[in-house]
């Protein structure tokens, strides 16, 4: 018997090689819970997907071992998992109806027809198909098709559902349709759901919490109000929403806190998160709608100086692209208003920022070279 304390899934010194040189996911340990929806966020070759294929038993680790409900699976096939699967592009079978399809897994469990019926009856009913039962997934839209995907993975009651882009091949709207959807299914049913994907938007709207991959390595895995808010490095600062790179060197460290002089020679003040010694190359993180136009706040002691290059009215909010004395551009969120003129293109802009927004990080840009660009995700 699992107790409740120990998590649903449990990968342990995981490593995958597939030429027996390059690590594609390197030294994994991640423990998932119960009830929890995990999403596994990092660009294409990250190792997202890999580990996920292992978890459904699609791959093999090349050393470690992987546990579900406190037993070891690694060695396990796929169909004895108890492993609900939603893949990108559907996996349906043209040839049978929506009910058939949804049926597939019972029958392979060989539960009796009534029961089958029943089951079926349900799962098209929590997506919202059951009126649809008697069609062909090719007479059907592509997001009513993923309900069918998603119907079939549920339908077994299996302990963990798996999904792999599952709402990729979906336009804009329908996608962030489907995002609350599944979100609303995880939340009625208890679900544990594991999902992968490239988009963090929607990472950061569906998901419990997010471990972003990198070359193999979990980089950070939080809540996406944490991970927004609070990245531990660089590459997380840049893959997570908007942000700003200013590059420069540590001159003193202050308790939580360090001096930084940037590349154009200003002083600024940055909360330190990786930085370890006075002397050393960092790239400081700011979100765009954490700079402040205007240099009268006393809450925000850090003073920049730029030009505006470009204003983008957005209707609720302005983006302003300013370049500063540098060369380095940066983004600005400001909320429009018909009272203030917007800033042109020549402008002389000052810009402020509070010390607790700006994170001190591991240095994106090579030492001496030229600031950084603001990076935009």
């Amino acid at each position: 018997m699992v107790s409740e304390q120990q998590a649903l899934v449990q990968f342990s010194q995981v490593q995958k090689t597939y030429d027996g040189e390059t690590l594609v996911v390197k030294h994994l340990d991640l423990d998932i819970q119960r009830g929890e929806f995990l999403t596994l966020l990092g660009p294409s070759g990250s190792g997202k997907t890999t580990t996920l294929m292992m978890l459904a038993g699609f791959e093999v680790p090349t050393h470690g071992e992987i546990k579900l409900a406190g037993k070891a699976i690694t060695s396990m096939p796929p169909h004895k998992r108890n492993i609900g699967m939603v893949f990108q592009n559907y996996a349906l079978f043209p040839h049978m109806t929506v009910a058939q399809n949804v049926a597939f897994p019972l029958e392979v469990r060989k539960l009796p027809k009534a029961e089958i019926a029943a089951k079926v009856k349900k799962a098209l009913e929590m997506v919202k198909l059951d009126h649809l039962g008697q069609r062909r997934p090719t007479q059907m839209s592509g997001g009513q098709q993923q309900r069918v995907a998603l119907a079939r993975a549920l339908v077994f009651e299996p302990e963990l559902i798996l999904m792999d882009e599952p709402l990729g091949a979906l336009d804009k709207q329908l996608r962030e349709h489907m995002q609350m959807e599944i979100k609303h299914l995880h939340s009625k049913l208890g679900l544990t759901v594991v999902y992968v994907t490239h988009d963090q938007s929607e990472a950061l709207t569906m998901s419990d919490r997010v471990a972003v991959f990198n070359e193999g390595v979990i980089q950070q895995i939080d809540a996406p109000n944490v991970l927004y808010e609070e990245p531990k490095n660089s590459f997380v600062a840049n893959f997570i929403g908007e942000n700003n790179n200013l590059d420069g060197e540590v001159t003193t460290l202050n308790g939580d806190t360090c001096t930084v002089r940037l590349d154009d020679g200003t002083q600024v003040e940055a909360a330190k998160i990786n930085v370890w010694a006075e002397g050393a190359r960092t790239t400081l993180s700011i979100r765009p709608e954490r700079l402040f136009v205007g240099d009268a706040s006393s809450e925000a002691p850090n003073k920049l100086i730029g030009s505006v290059v470009e204003t983008i009215y957005l209707g609720d909010h302005l983006r302003v692209i300013v370049r500063l004395s540098g060369g380095t551009e940066i983004m600005v969120k400001e909320q429009a208003s018909p009272h203030f003129p917007m800033p042109r293109p020549g402008d002389s802009i000052p810009l402020s920022f509070r010390t607790e927004d700006c994170r001190a990080l591991n240095p994106v840009s090579p030492a001496g070279s030229a600031g950084g660009k603001s990076s935009t995700h």
